[in-house]
């Protein structure tokens, strides 16, 4: 009796988490990426860096900071001798479309030629270059400085529309793009429904589990989803367009990733990773 009273009370209660196996589903763990980077949001590298890096949230991201051993010699030796890459995904993009001519000239307001390239510089216009500048606040040069930025253009494709990608720091994104709205006078937003419909049911059914007898559910496979950035509200509008001028500004944050590639190996890595798509003309 004494061993059976012994037993009751040394028994241990059912667990309420699930087992290894069943944690480490990909639907589970899909699951609990989401639900964990609702906060800060975690770019595409995050679970690489996380195992090696001490991790910080910063600017609405969550960062590799510093190595959690010594490789330092080991990125020194890389970026002499072989190659070091860079995920930058944090810098935000924002993407400007409309006329060149109209874009050039209310870009010309922020920036100026006294400060090095503009965007109006032959090399860069053209697209094959990448240039880098100082941005100012309108007609308010040398003081009201907003900071520096990189641009790429979109190859001329014959037509006078072009497209202009900007790379901002997340700390300087709100106040750039403030500045860029009021020049452009974009401040209607352009949100289709289909979209809106998506963000939505991305908030709603982020982290939920899919049931045994949702026959949809057992063929639908599951995806990392990342609701908006860092730096915006996953229901804040991301595109503006302006009535009168013409030139749409969108919001392409954690569309475009960045990564940068430093030392002398750097183009043979590109050369054996990208290959060249074959052309298709409609």
């Amino acid at each position: 009796k004494k061993q059976a009273e012994k037993a009751v009370h040394q028994k241990k209660e059912l667990s309420k988490t699930k087992c290894r196996k069943a944690r480490r589903r990909h639907i589970n763990l899909v699951a609990e990426f989401n639900h964990r980077q609702r906060k800060n949001i975690w770019l595409e590298t995050h679970i690489w860096h996380a195992k090696r890096f001490h991790m910080v949230k910063k600017w609405g991201y969550c960062l590799g900071n510093s190595p959690t051993e010594k490789s330092y010699r080991a990125c020194y030796r890389a970026m002499t001798k072989h190659c070091l890459l860079q995920d930058l995904s944090y810098y935000c993009c924002l993407e400007l479309k409309g006329k060149e001519n109209e874009l050039l000239k209310q870009l010309a307001r922020i920036c100026n030629i006294d400060t090095g390239l503009t965007f109006q510089e032959a090399c860069c216009l053209s697209g094959r270059f990448e240039g880098s500048l100082n941005l100012y606040r309108a007609d308010r040069y040398p003081e009201d400085m907003l900071g520096p930025v990189t641009f790429i253009w979109k190859p001329r494709d014959g037509s006078e529309n072009r497209q202009l990608w900007i790379w901002v720091h997340p700390a300087l994104k709100q106040d750039i793009l403030r500045e860029l709205k009021a020049i452009f006078q974009c401040s209607e937003p352009v949100t289709t429904s289909i979209q809106e419909e998506k963000q939505v049911e991305v908030v709603t059914r982020l982290g939920n589990k899919r049931k045994k007898e949702d026959k949809e559910g057992e063929k639908a496979v599951p995806v990392k989803k990342i609701i908006g950035d860092g730096t915006r509200d996953p229901f804040q509008s991301y595109s503006w367009i302006s009535r009168t001028t013409g030139i749409a500004i969108s919001d392409r944050s954690m569309e475009i990733l960045r990564y940068r590639l430093i030392g002398p190996l750097s183009h043979s890595v590109l050369t054996e990773t990208l290959k060249a798509a074959s052309v298709q003309t409609v």
